[in-house]
């Protein structure tokens, strides 16, 4: 099963961000768009696990202790560069406290043999992936026309602003690959107390 860990969005600010997807999607009409109900930040992604570990997973996590965390949800960006885009994101700006709840989750994994990020935590929504026509490394940086229309009308416009909420809680999920997009599965809630 494959299984990732998050936190989830308050319905108002899901509600702001799904009304800016429908304003922007028209820019980048040839980009796999997130619809707005999947949208979550992720604290690790796990990957493949074999049933038998579910269990074991879900006791790991909830032995984490960690204090609500404050996110504020503005702005957008592309990665890796606006040149080169190759996803399309909106910015979180948290405490420390998010940092500190993503490092305790790797180490809650860490004794099941899965890895550490190598690049440090920076918590963001995706909202959309540019097609290509091959797999590129994930660091190239050769133009990419995807999102240049949308790059142009949003530099028109003001930073949005979507809105802050804290976080009390985090989830263990389940994603289901389908033609049609991923599906989510909330199997587990962990409290921050």
């Amino acid at each position: 099963m494959r299984l990732f860990v998050a936190l989830d969005i308050d319905p108002t600010i899901r509600e702001r961000i799904a009304r800016f997807l429908e304003g922007v999607r028209e820019f980048a009409p040839h980009a796999r768009w997130v619809s707005a109900e999947s949208l979550h930040i992720t604290l690790k992604f796990i990957g493949e696990q074999p049933d038998h570990k579910l269990d074991s997973i879900k006791t790991a996590l909830a032995g984490i202790h960690s204090l609500p965390t404050d996110l504020n949800f503005r702005g957008y960006g592309f990665f890796p560069t606006p040149r080169s885009a190759r996803v399309f994101w909106i910015g979180v700006d948290a405490d420390e406290r998010l940092a500190q709840l993503a490092d305790l989750v790797e180490q809650a994994l860490e004794p099941f043999g899965i890895k550490r990020e190598a690049h440090g935590f920076s918590p963001h929504l995706t909202l959309a992936r540019g097609k290509s026509a091959a797999p590129q490394p994930r660091h190239d940086v050769r133009p990419n026309r995807n999102f240049q229309r949308l790059q142009e009308k949003l530099d028109a416009l003001p930073t949005p602003e979507f809105g802050t909420m804290t976080a009390r809680e985090f989830f263990l999920y389940q994603s289901k690959l389908s033609p049609a997009g991923s599906q989510y599965t909330k199997l587990q809630r962990f409290p921050l107390l």
